[in-house]
């Protein structure tokens, strides 16, 4: 199949290159390499609609970056073998993450297997090396978990593996969802339930521990539906954020739906925090 690239240069990468990614996979781009100076995308060339690229650079007058791009014709290839060749497992700390063409490592705690084609959530992004990093030191044995924008299901399947006696997974992108219930099967889990949806697939459950990886604004707009859905002393691990200036936000409205900020870890500016749930007192 030929491809056409799309090279993008993104000033700041750091908010552009995300953005960027989310509205270039609604117009059928397929595959992502971030660069020193940005992004380049690739798009079957049969589907290819360069007016469709202006019009998103045309339109975009209140985005907080900039961007520039060129395309170029890709011969012909192996892409499969050659996305491949360029993705590699990570490791953090005890948990390995791979795809299924990767080789198994002895003597690891935790092995997951992610097909990750274009799901978020294959750990090679900071939030979710955060959340992992989280995950890995949170009490999960026989507790009720809720996984907001699962991506990949990466988070759920770690959680699943430390004993969480259920697991509620939610996304609201198709390939997602779809891409989720792939790798549950594929590690072989029974305790996570994937929905196609958002908060308000929440319904009335609740939970030990809540893991949102999403970004600011939904953040800022579920943060309530979560603390709500939280037992007494439940835990929220957030995600998808900077430092500066969202943490400040973000500590402000959840403590607003009393939740308080326990820690934080942060990554090239990016953020995870944990926050705990405590009883709400009258005033």
């Amino acid at each position: 199949m030929q491809y056409v690239e799309l090279n993008c240069t993104v000033t700041p990468i750091e908010t552009g290159n995300d953005m960027l990614i989310a509205f270039l996979s609604e117009l059928g781009y397929e595959s992502f390499v971030e660069t020193e100076t940005g992004l380049l995308a690739y798009i079957p060339k049969s589907i290819f609609d360069r007016q469709k690229v202006e019009t998103l650079y045309n339109d975009h007058p209140n985005w907080d970056f900039t961007f520039s791009f060129s395309f170029k014709d890709m011969e012909d290839q192996n892409w499969n073998a050659v996305w491949e060749s360029n993705y590699e497992a990570v490791l953090i700390d005890s948990c390995y993450i791979r795809a299924p063409f990767h080789p198994k490592r002895e003597k690891i705690q935790y092995e997951i297997i992610i097909e990750p084609k274009m799901s978020f959530g294959t750990a090679h992004h900071q939030t979710t090396s955060l959340m992992i990093q989280y995950l890995l030191n949170e009490n999960c044995d026989n507790k009720n978990v809720l996984d907001m924008g699962t991506g990949t299901g990466i988070l759920s399947i770690l959680a699943a593996l430390r004993g969480a006696k259920s697991i509620l997974a939610i996304d609201n992108d198709t390939w997602a969802y779809e891409n989720c219930r792939e790798n549950v099967e594929k590690n072989h889990i029974s305790v996570i339930d994937t929905v196609l949806g958002d908060a308000n697939n929440i319904g009335n459950r609740t939970f030990d521990l809540v893991l949102a990886n999403i970004n600011r604004n939904v953040l800022l707009h579920d943060i309530k539906i979560y603390a709500n859905t939280l037992i007494e002393h439940g835990v929220l691990l957030l995600s998808g954020f900077y430092l500066s200036p969202d943490l400040q936000v973000i500590k402000e409205e959840a403590e607003n739906n009393n939740l308080l900020l326990d820690s934080y870890k942060e990554q090239d500016n990016w953020i995870a925090a944990r926050f705990l749930k405590i009883k709400k007192t009258s005033k």
